[in-house]
């Protein structure tokens, strides 16, 4: 009888699963599958078409571990697993799930898992089955014979083969994006910790000048994505992939993070860190240094000490400034807005000298002051411009901060000072997107459009997923390329249909570009998607009087009287509406008012089509003169 062979590989459906390697692959291609749910794949394999029960994956897999919620941690793998296999709970292929008891692997099986006994006889290798001693000497000759033949070959091959060059190597790792940390706390009010913890991990990462590192707000589109690391990496544009998860359990976290080629889909670094709440900011260090001497990237000696530089900071700060994180990075309404200023100041409060704090308040003013949402200058930037101060002052090396100054600076036309914080900002953090799109309005405002243009560019770099086409709609808009502009701003709301700012600066350029008709309703519905902002009426009365619709614009400049009545209203609302009205007069009245307010309106004093009709008026000149944009810079 034929001896029985345990071969390595065994096949289900279009996979195939090695249990000496550890991997799953798929029609040769590696599957992204490790930990947890790759074992409980083997563990299934092994016992094809038997109930494997919840206990006894308890016991194999999570063995005496307190720590973990056991239920949401089976649950979460078994949910990867499925996914990994592109198979559903409700129409199983693979894994039929027992109510309450535990999985069955449904699937037949081919090749032979090991640890089992194959059903059919298998040849030993090297050994042959006994047959007559004639046909044995015959199969001898053969054999010798063909021994000879390829030993000749091989000879006969060797020359050209051994001047082969040789493979090229793996290339380097030199973008990154790190996706969403999975919540396994159990506890779904915990996704503001691992959010906030995948934040802190991106600006860590952020200050290697050799990595390109993709910010936040790109890397978010990819929370709870069923899509592969290869087909992340290239919408990305990214060499490698950071995943991973953190489990929370009092004041003790377990943060697992690896590392994944995104061409190959490659895991080339994992590893597990248990730490206290309270050394957060050490463990986030360890990650980032971690990944940098994986990836051999360069990092300075100034670099190396600014990733290292953390201190021990109390749970319940650290908690209150992540809750603020998360409520800043979850919307832009005043709401949230507010709600992000609350814990910040919590934070601050329970820890006076905890810097980062400071810099997120003083970015949830900095936002509330935008003339969208209509607060007042005069009261959110000195509010800004004082945290961000504060912030330096316990942290000189806060990016973010300096950009907050930055770009106080600028709306306060204190152009060189405002270009020096930007420059301090690159050089803390090269990676920072917010940066480069407000340093790509100074240079817009120097009357420098395509250097603006250029800086734009790169801030999708390193932001492709988010809304830096906007930024880049509005310098094509400003450097009158309008139809380059209009594709651009259709291009972001083909993505993001109620991205409010889209809608706003596609208004501005189907004015400019002579389709004020198909202007309106677009600036209609910004109107209504940001509660009525003035700034946004303001707009659309001048789209009303492009259009010939000039009782309608006249009542919509009534409401912004009557508005500013009891509340305050940008001055820019005015200067827009007159323009459009073609009123010179209340044009020049409301701009010198703007000059007071020191409104935003007027850094584009150089570059904005809407001045056009003025421009060669002597009061124009010296408006831009008291901006200090006289000169070119």
């Amino acid at each position: 009888m034929a001896s029985k062979a345990k071969p390595n590989v065994v096949s289900f459906g279009a996979y195939e699963f090695n249990p000496n390697s550890k991997e799953l692959r798929k029609e040769g291609m590696r599957v992204r599958l490790e930990g947890q749910p790759l074992a409980i794949l083997e563990i299934l394999l092994n016992r094809q078409g038997e109930l494997v029960t919840r206990e006894e994956l308890q016991e194999k897999l999570w063995p005496a571990d307190r720590f973990v919620d056991f239920e949401h941690s089976l649950n979460a793998a078994v949910k990867r697993l499925r996914a990994a296999l592109n198979d559903s709970a409700d129409q199983p292929r693979y894994i039929e799930t027992l109510a309450r008891r535990g999985y069955r692997f449904v699937a037949p099986l081919g090749g032979f898992v090991a640890g089992q006994e194959s059903e059919k006889p298998v040849l030993v290798p090297g050994e042959l089955p006994r047959a007559p001693v004639g046909v044995r000497a015959q199969v001898w000759w053969l054999l010798a014979a063909t021994a000879v033949c390829v030993i000749g070959i091989a000879v006969w091959g060797w020359r050209p083969w051994r001047n082969r060059p040789v493979a090229p190597t793996v290339p380097a790792v030199r973008s990154l994006a790190v996706l969403p940390l999975e919540n396994l706390s159990g506890d779904p009010s915990q996704e503001y910790f691992a959010d906030g913890m995948t934040e802190e991990l991106i600006g860590r990462l952020s200050m290697i000048h050799g990595l390109r590192v993709i910010s936040r707000t790109s890397a978010m589109h990819f929370k709870n994505t069923q899509l592969s690391v290869p087909e992340i990496a290239k919408r990305l544009g990214v060499d490698g992939i950071v995943e991973g998860s953190i489990m929370r359990e009092g004041s003790r976290i377990r943060v697992h993070a690896q590392l994944i080629r995104g061409t190959t889909d490659e895991h080339f670094w994992s590893q597990t860190y248990d730490r206290e709440l309270g050394d957060a900011l050490a463990l986030e260090s360890e990650v980032v240094q971690s990944i940098a001497r994986r990836v051999e990237v360069t990092v300075t000696g100034q670099e190396q000490v600014r990733l290292t530089a953390v201190r021990t900071v109390a749970p319940e700060v650290y908690e209150s400034y992540l809750k603020g994180v998360f409520a800043l990075d979850k919307s832009n309404d005043r709401a949230s807005l507010e709600g992000g200023i609350g814990h910040f100041e919590e934070a601050i409060r329970k820890d006076p000298t905890f810097a980062p704090a400071y810099v997120g308040l003083a970015a949830a003013d900095s936002e509330l002051g935008t003339v969208l949402i209509g607060g007042s200058p005069a009261e959110f930037r000195p509010k800004v411009e004082s945290a961000a101060r504060k912030a330096l002052e316990l942290d000189p090396e806060l990016a973010e901060a300096h950009v907050l100054l930055a770009n106080i600076e600028k709306d306060q036309w204190q152009w060189a000072e405002a270009e020096a914080e930007f420059r301090r900002a690159f050089d803390l953090n090269p990676n920072d997107a917010v940066a480069q799109n407000g340093f790509a309005d100074w240079l817009l405002s120097q009357g420098r459009p395509e250097e603006a243009l250029a800086w734009a560019r790169r801030a999708r770099e390193h932001d492709p997923l988010a809304v830096s086409g906007v930024k880049i709609g509005w310098i094509l808009f400003q450097a009158r390329r309008y139809e380059e502009a209009i594709h651009e701003l259709r291009s972001v709301l083909a993505v993001l249909p109620d991205h409010t700012g889209a809608l706003w600066f596609l208004g501005f350029a189907l004015i400019a570009n002579g389709q004020a008709e198909e202007a309106i309703p677009v600036l209609e519905r910004v109107v209504s998607t940001s509660g009525h902002s003035p700034a946004a009426i303001g707009v659309l009365i001048r789209a009303y009087a492009h259009a010939g619709r000039r009782a309608d614009a006249l009542r919509a400049l009534e409401e912004l009287k009557r508005r500013q009545k009891t509340g305050y209203v940008p001055t820019a609302a005015f200067v827009n509406a007159y323009l459009g009205l073609d009123d010179k007069e209340q044009a020049f009245a409301w701009l010198e008012r703007a000059y007071q307010e020191k409104s935003t309106i007027l850094q584009f004093l150089k570059v904005h089509p809407f001045f056009d009709p003025i421009r060669g008026d002597p009061r124009f000149a010296d408006l831009r003169r008291r901006v200090g944009l006289d000169q070119a810079r």
